[in-house]
């Protein structure tokens, strides 16, 4: 469990490729290091375990699976990482609830750069939709961000000076590929609604008959 504030900024230097999985290997500021074997990190949004503690930082394997759910299949070494370790009883919770396993990979639609601000619009599959609210929360290459202009396509989320110097978000360019986690609570919440009434409840089926049926009108 992670909280969405990201701890420092890790840098790719090597990529092994293998049959059914690759190898990262990221350093990290000297502040960072201390974790150990084992160890979930969440990198760029993603929960990854510590396979290997280098000197400069540590090593991940990636499985097939997230290689092909997550924006690490674009990786490339250099690429900076946002980097988080998991929440633990006396640390701050700061952001929202992140579990780090990410819903889709979302794309840069647009920057708009403005004095104190640069508002983000990212683009996502349609299926996201009920999950993203205005003024919620949602995880963006692991970072907690408040989202607005909620669209069935995509929202916009406003980055301040700090995340933006502090976040490889300032790397981001149109057409690039974000990992992508919504509040988990809101799917907690809308299973628990479809358990409730007896199937989905998304779309175009919340309907105002469907409302009149279960007694909401």
């Amino acid at each position: 469990m992670f909280t969405g504030i990201i701890e420092a900024l890790g840098t790719v230097s090597h990529i092994e490729h293998g049959a059914e999985k690759a190898r990262l290997l990221i350093e990290t500021p000297e502040s960072f290091r201390g974790f150990e074997l084992g160890e979930s990190i969440a990198c760029n949004g993603v929960c990854l375990t510590v396979a290997e503690i280098i000197e400069t930082g540590f090593a991940v394997d990636l499985s097939t699976e997230t290689l092909s759910r997550t924006s690490f299949k674009q990786s490339v070494e250099g690429a900076r990482i946002n980097l988080e370790k998991a929440l633990t009883p006396n640390k701050k919770m700061s952001g929202h609830f992140v579990s780090g396993h990410v819903d889709q990979v979302g794309t840069v639609a647009g920057i708009d750069e403005n004095p104190g601000e640069v508002r983000i619009r990212f683009e996502h599959p349609p299926e996201l939709a009920p999950f993203v609210i205005e003024k919620g929360s949602a995880a963006v290459d692991g970072i907690s961000l408040t989202v607005f202009d909620c669209r069935d396509n995509g929202f916009s989320v406003s980055i301040i000076p700090f995340t933006w110097e502090h976040t490889n978000l300032n790397e981001r360019k149109i057409g690039d590929g974000v990992n992508i986690e919504c509040d988990m609570i809101g799917k907690y919440v809308l299973k628990a609604c479809e358990s409730l009434f007896g199937g989905p409840i998304r779309g175009g089926n919340l309907t105002q008959e469907f409302l009149k049926q279960h007694g909401f009108v």
